[in-house]
């Protein structure tokens, strides 16, 4: 936070920061939440627009990223599902589903190589151990 805030000069627009960051999370959640119900019914177009919602909002939401690579996976959308595996992964480098995940985007475009290796780390993170560099 600036000097001037921190001074008094903006009274209250801290609190304020704060309620308007609250009001964004629960919106996420509502969004994501009715992602879900879409995904369970079929409805996938509707799911992945949703999920979009939810991770333009909250770029660091690893579950919207995480859910909308599978549902654009599911739509055979398999580069954006790589796309959103990819920063799934970058934002929780040591979840063992994300690199599964990851792994079975690869899969199924065809990426075998890169598939090995997604699979390879989610493999390294079951036994306990961690990912390099994190």
């Amino acid at each position: 936070m600036n000097g001037c805030a921190s001074a008094g000069v903006l009274p209250g627009l801290k609190h304020r920061w704060r309620a308007e960051a609250g009001a964004l999370m629960s919106s996420r959640d509502e969004i994501f939440d009715d992602a879900n119900g879409d995904l369970a019914i079929g409805n996938l177009e509707n799911a992945v627009e949703k999920y979009g919602r939810c991770v333009e909002i909250d770029p660091e939401f690893f579950d919207g990223w995480h859910a909308l690579g599978m549902a654009l996976m599911k739509l055979g959308r398999y580069p954006e599902a790589i796309e959103a595996g990819k920063r799934a992964t970058e934002l929780r480098p040591n979840d063992q589903i994300g690199w599964t995940s990851l792994s079975l985007f690869y899969n199924r475009n065809g990426d075998i190589k890169e598939a090995e290796a997604a699979g390879t780390k989610a493999k390294i993170l079951s036994w306990g151990g961690k990912i390099a560099g994190t």
